[in-house]
């Protein structure tokens, strides 16, 4: 089964190959075109397809529609953008202007009927009616960063955010703007995807507007026959066993994850270098005569096997790996060398190669391998240069005793080895956004802290300097949610760590990496909040906390009730309204593993109306805590 990353490339080089059906190999000849996106639009292909392929689909010239252009006469040209004002009053100037002979017309969501028709207008006004060959709606209206995971926005993506959701004097218009251009994005996620959710959620938050909204709007397009955007197939009430659950939540559910310290290589490179859209902005090695430093971009995707395989691991482990990486190609490249120096080569010239191309077939073998070693030790350069820079990270604010301390916390099953006070009053012991996520953290899993205490703590954070508008907010949070709970509101129990010596070979003479002084942490499996309400409800597990979640099936024309004897779900869809964090989406992968048997495979993709790193979602919570 494709997935939902998988399917929405699909649809994107269908459109590049002006919506007509790719075969299994794609396009024999493609046609040469131009591509103009908005920024949006940018967006969602930018983690999806390389400039490489683009160029294979025919695309000569990729171009901002709202960027000066010339006209290009006899080229299709394949918009690929917003139904915004601002993007239909740019497309109707390009009529005008005749920039291009050929327009095919392709919104990211779809146009209403008044701005088509004014479109149409416009187009008349021009006299190109025949130029346009054709208008899509294409339902993509999403950003796809990984196989399981996707977010709504990137652009703009603050109208989405955790501040819009529960600022204090948000209008109900303005709730339920945001309200409806969630589920409109969700509706393109299952739309794309070909599959109809049953759908959970729990009861008096945004969450619930989102799944109500969803819900009546799979409905109505489900028993819609003229527009009915879903399959057969997948309309009819057979092979409910298929059908995956949409779980959504509110980010009220969980507060503290995504301000926790982690450890892991993509929620690091999240965290503390501001991975955006799979790529990572990091200085070059620091150039001669004292000019300024050049900074590099580094695209972590799919195709880099080292970053599939190792950006859930601990970053110890991914240190040693890239050790590891190091070696083979060490060995590798001696072997070419070895085999160079045998026949009298000591150069690269083209003579050499052919010499060595027109001899032994392992001498072939060793120099058609040049071009992998070459790609093998790019890419071992810059997850060295990603490392090192998350490493001094880790060293400059002590990153590695922030994630201890707080995973001792969350768990309360060991003692601390500094007081939380000791670690605020200490200079060099990160920053002090680091210091304010540690104590909020304390705070909210603390069942009782008396005033004096409280006090203490809030002084000694204003001493070092840190904004308390997050903390206000946090403590209004808290009060609200043991209301509502009747009780604690700790939830993170059975949360760890444990020591081992991971940098034996790391420590070795010659090696990248100078870990002394970083603690040898190694992630212990746990499951998150969010995890936890995920395993009740995919199992069907009998939980007070999720007893009272909605169960809406938008196949049923009628509300219903939860089958009894239910088998549990295979897939899941868990969405979180106000906000994701790569931490969440880990713990989700390494359940969804946890749990995958021989014949009984788990799928479990993670979605968020933003993601927001620690620092962000800080900034958040103090403007919130300003309203107070």
């Amino acid at each position: 089964m494709s997935s939902l990353r998988q399917r929405q490339k699909e649809a994107i080089r269908q459109m590049l190959n002006l919506n007509q059906t790719l075969t299994k190999h794609g396009a024999s000849e493609p046609s040469w075109k131009i591509l103009v996106y908005d920024r949006t639009g940018q967006d969602i292909i930018s983690p999806l397809i390389s400039v490489k392929e683009l160029r294979e689909q025919g695309v000569t010239l990729f171009v901002q529609l709202h960027s000066d252009r010339d006209p290009i006469p006899e080229v299709p040209a394949v918009y690929f953008c917003s139904p915004t004002e601002e993007n239909l009053g740019r497309i109707k100037q390009d009529f005008q202007r005749g920039v291009y002979d050929i327009f095919h017309l392709n919104f990211i969501s779809p146009i209403s009927r008044q701005k088509l028709e004014d479109l149409a207008s416009a187009a008349i006004e021009a006299n190109c009616v025949a130029n346009i060959h054709k208008i899509y709606d294409q339902y993509v209206n999403f950003l796809s960063l990984e196989d399981d995971m996707f977010v709504l926005r990137h652009q703009n993506s603050d109208a989405l955010s955790y501040y819009a959701i529960n600022k204090g004097d948000i209008k109900d218009t303005e709730m339920e703007d945001i309200m409806n251009n969630i589920v409109d994005s969700l509706f393109s996620v299952f739309v794309t995807a070909g599959t109809i959710p049953i759908i959970r959620s729990p009861k008096g938050n945004a969450a619930e507007m989102v799944a109500k909204k969803l819900d009546k709007k799979l409905r109505e397009n489900l028993f819609d026959a003229r527009n009915n955007l879903f399959s057969a197939d997948t309309q009819s009430g057979n092979f409910n066993f298929h059908r995956p659950v949409l779980i959504i939540l509110d980010r009220n559910v969980d507060m503290a994850t995504p301000l926790h310290h982690t450890w892991t290589y993509q929620a690091l490179a999240h965290d503390v270098l501001n991975l955006s859209l799979n790529r990572v902005m990091i200085e070059d090695s620091t150039p001669k005569g004292g000019t300024r430093a050049k900074h590099k971009a580094c695209e972590l995707d799919s195709k880099d096997k080292f970053w599939s395989s190792h950006k859930g691991s601990p970053f110890p482990n991914v240190a040693e790996a890239i050790q590891e990486e190091l070696e083979q190609y060490r060995s590798s490249e001696e072997e070419v060398k070895k085999l160079k120096s045998s026949m009298g080569i000591d150069n690269d010239s083209e003579v050499a190669v052919a010499m060595v191309t027109d001899n032994t077939a392992k001498i072939t073998s060793a120099v058609q391998s040049l071009p992998q070693l070459l790609e093998k030790k790019r890419l071992i350069d810059m997850h060295t240069s990603l490392a090192t820079a998350i490493l001094n990270n880790i060293k400059a604010r002590k990153l590695d005793t922030f994630f201890e301390l707080e995973e001792k916390i969350m768990s309360k099953t060991q003692q601390l080895e500094k007081s939380i006070l000791e670690i605020i009053a200490d200079p060099e012991a990160g920053s002090i956004d680091d210091k304010l996520r540690l104590f909020i953290i304390y705070y909210i899993c603390t069942n009782h802290l008396s005033d004096s205490d409280l006090k203490k703590f809030e002084a000694a954070l204003a001493e070092v300097g840190c904004d308390l508008n997050p903390l206000a907010y946090i403590k209004r949070w808290k009060s609200f949610t043991r209301m509502a709970s009747g009780g604690t509101v700790n939830q993170y129990e059975g949360a760890g760590t444990r020591t081992v010596n991971m940098f034996s070979k790391l420590v070795s003479q010659g090696s990248n990496f100078v870990m002394e002084g970083v603690k040898n942490l190694v992630v212990k499996r746990h499951n998150l909040p969010v995890t936890k309400i995920v395993d009740h409800l995919m199992e069907f597990k009998n939980s007070q906390e999720t007893d009272e979640y909605h169960y809406l099936d938008p196949k049923q024309l009628k509300l219903t009730e939860i089958p009894k004897n239910r088998s549990p779900f295979q897939d899941a869809v868990v969405f979180i309204v106000g906000g994701g964090n790569y931490i969440e989406y880990q713990n989700l992968v390494d359940y969804a593993k946890a749990k995958t048997t021989s014949g009984n495979m788990k799928r479990i993709t993670y979605g968020a109306s933003t993601l927001n790193n620690a620092h962000q979602f800080l900034q958040q919570l103090a403007l919130l805590g300003q309203e107070l």
